[in-house]
């Protein structure tokens, strides 16, 4: 529960009674590796808030092919957003990458509490706008400049990722080659 309060006070001040009434609405739940929060073509009925662990948004395309779209790690939200408020399958899947504790609440849950805990809307939209403000910026980033940039971005912002994650995730994600993250990790080395 402290470490959901540390969270939601960045964005407002909420007292011990507010916490506690929206952490009796959240459902602890402990995933294994590998498994999935949420298949792809499944609605999704919840947004999860990552305690403990690592997990990857991915799509596999008409060709068959995985391509990672993120990762998600400790005190981060995780959901496919449009099938989690539409509530129609989604276009995507959220499968664990190691041992993962998430708090989970369901969309209906989270509406209530919206009136309930008003300070709560409040401190989503702010998190709603920060996550699509970051979807923003990888998107420029990606349009705009070289996959030794991308790369230089993904570790200045979520260094730990590189030892957590297997490569190929990291190439997928990307939009590279394994082969190609391979030679961009090594001339960054002899550069050091």
């Amino acid at each position: 529960m402290n470490q959901l309060k540390d969270y939601l006070c960045k964005y407002e001040n909420f007292d011990e009674e507010e916490i506690q009434v929206i952490y009796a609405n959240c459902d602890v739940e402990n995933y294994k590796d590998k498994q999935h929060l949420l298949e792809q073509e499944q609605v999704c009925e919840y947004n999860f808030f990552i305690l403990k662990g690592l997990v990857r948004k991915y799509a596999i395309d008409d060709s068959g092919q995985e391509k990672v779209q993120g990762f998600g790690i400790e005190n981060w939200w995780v959901t496919s957003m449009e099938s989690f408020v539409e509530q129609k399958p989604s276009r995507q899947a959220i499968q664990c990458l190691e041992q993962t504790v998430v708090l989970r609440i369901s969309f209906k849950d989270l509406e209530e509490l919206y009136h309930k805990v008003p300070k709560l809307n409040s401190a989503f939209r702010k998190i709603y706008l920060n996550m699509l403000i970051a979807i923003q910026k990888r998107d420029e980033l990606y349009m705009r400049t070289k996959r030794e940039t991308r790369y230089q971005s993904l570790l200045d912002n979520i260094p730990q990722i590189f030892q957590r994650v297997p490569l190929y995730m990291i190439a997928s994600y990307l939009d590279i080659t394994p082969e190609y993250l391979s030679a961009i990790r090594k001339n960054q080395k002899l550069r050091s």
